[in-house]
C-alpha cells in the first residue's frame, strides 16, 4: 500500500493544502505564483497527457514521486533532483530552544524573502509562496539574512521548508533555531515534521540527522515544461 508521503504533493493538495489547489479528480495543481507543484492522482501516461490539456500557464511544473518514471513525450524534462525524503523521529530527539529573535514574516518581507532563497536556493520559492504559512526569520539589523516556513501539508504530517543562511552568516546555529521552532510548533498541532534534502547536501542532511530527522525514503523531483 502507498504511503501517504510517497505522492506528497497530491495529497497535500487534496488535504491540508486545498485551500490553495486547483485541478480536477486526477490533476492538481498551485497557482504558479503559489508553488510549481503539480500532482497526479496515479502515475499514467494518460494523466500526464490530461495536465498538459488542463494546465491554464506555461511556466516550468515540479512533478515530484517517489521513484524514477518515464517522462511522456509531450513533456520536456529539464531536470531530475534527487532529495531525501525525512521524517521528525519524536522517540530519538530532543528539541533545543530556538531562542526568541525569531520573527514572523509577513507580506511586507516578501522581497527579502525573494532575494534570500533566490541567493541560497533551498528550493522552489515565489511571490506568494508565503501563502503555506508559519514562517519565521533571523534579522541582522534590517536585513532578513534566515529563514524556514512549513509547505505540504499532508493530513498528520507538515513539512518544513524554505531554510536558508545567508553565506555571510553561516556557523550561528540559525537553521537549528528555526527548525527548533518549526519542529514545536508542527508537535505542538499533533502533527509529524518532515522534508526534502538533496541528496549531495551533505551538510544540511548532517544538520537534519542531529535534529532528529530520519530518512524515510528517496524522491524524484522532476522539472518538466511543456513541449
Amino acid at each position: 500500500m502507498e504511503h501517504l508521503l510517497d505522492n506528497p504533493a497530491w495529497n497535500a493538495l487534496t488535504s491540508g493544502n486545498s485551500n490553495l489547489s486547483n485541478g480536477n479528480e486526477l490533476v492538481k495543481y498551485f497557482s504558479p505564483e503559489v508553488s510549481p507543484f503539480v500532482a497526479l492522482k496515479h502515475n499514467t501516461s494518460e494523466n500526464f497527457k490530461l495536465m498538459h490539456r488542463i494546465l491554464p500557464f506555461e511556466s516550468p511544473v515540479l512533478y515530484v514521486t517517489h521513484r524514477q518514471i518515464d517522462i511522456p513525450a509531450l513533456w520536456k524534462q529539464l531536470q531530475c533532483v534527487q532529495a531525501f525524503q525525512m521524517v521528525y523521529d519524536t522517540v530519538q530527539s530532543s528539541i533545543p530552544d530556538p531562542g526568541t529573535e525569531l520573527v514572523s514574516l509577513t507580506d511586507e518581507h516578501i522581497p527579502q524573502m525573494l532575494a534570500l532563497t533566490k541567493l541560497t536556493n533551498p528550493g522552489p520559492f515565489v511571490e506568494r509562496t508565503i501563502d503555506f504559512g508559519h514562517y519565521q526569520g533571523i534579522f541582522d539589523g534590517d536585513k532578513l539574512v534566515a529563514m524556514a516556513g512549513q509547505r505540504l501539508h499532508i493530513d498528520h504530517y507538515a513539512e518544513v521548508s524554505a531554510v536558508c543562511t545567508h553565506p555571510d552568516h553561516t556557523g550561528k546555529s540559525y537553521a537549528r533555531r528555526l527548525l527548533s521552532s518549526q519542529i514545536q510548533r508542527i508537535l505542538a498541532a499533533n502533527k509529524t515534521p518532515f522534508l526534502h534534502v538533496r541528496c549531495d547536501n551533505d551538510r544540511a542532511v548532517k544538520v537534519y540527522q542531529d535534529m532528529g530527522f530520519v530518512a524515510r525514503s528517496e524522491m524524484y523531483f522532476y522539472v518538466l515544461r511543456k513541449n
